[in-house]
């Protein structure tokens, strides 16, 4: 668990991260290179999901690399599947990280959203729902690994 007090938002208690897949952690299919690493030095403090629709077909690859399954998505309305996921956890508990139309529902939902603009880009919905834009994977799981990053980023 990781527990961040931001003024104006409160004590938050962490449990989960929650990870689109691809356009996230993952370009075309593969997994960005360094996410590994950054995970895994988080798996001893949050529990971590992926949650993916699976585009590119490379997600068993990307599973069996980081140890643990994704969630799979059925096809249509992925983004209402994403938000019940992240509300099937505990929303409060949740920090949620993505970048395509269809994450932005799971990063408002989230006690902390944060949209990841990598080489796929951003939809505009998920930057809008965000909390926080980060300009790649890597970046965005330090600041979770240092707390008081998000707080400084997000305290009003």
């Amino acid at each position: 668990m990781i527990k961040i007090e931001i003024p104006s938002r409160g004590v938050l208690e962490i449990e989960y991260l929650v990870l689109d897949v691809n356009g996230t952690i993952a370009l075309d299919g593969e997994l960005i290179h360094g996410v590994a690493d950054s995970l895994k030095r988080l798996q001893s403090r949050l529990t971590i999901q992926m949650i993916t629709a699976d585009t590119h077909g490379g997600q068993a690859e990307i599973d069996s690399i980081l140890g643990f399954r994704a969630e799979r998505l059925k096809a249509g309305k992925e983004a209402e599947q994403k938000e019940s996921f992240v509300r099937s956890l505990g929303a409060e508990k949740v920090i949620a990280m993505g970048n395509g139309a269809n994450d932005a529902l799971m990063l408002k939902a989230a006690a902390i959203g944060i949209a990841v603009m990598g080489e796929e880009g951003l939809a505009v919905e998920a930057l809008s729902a965000a909390d926080l834009v980060i300009g790649d994977p890597i970046r965005a799981l330090e600041l979770i690994e240092n707390p008081k990053r998000l707080i400084a980023t997000l305290r009003k």
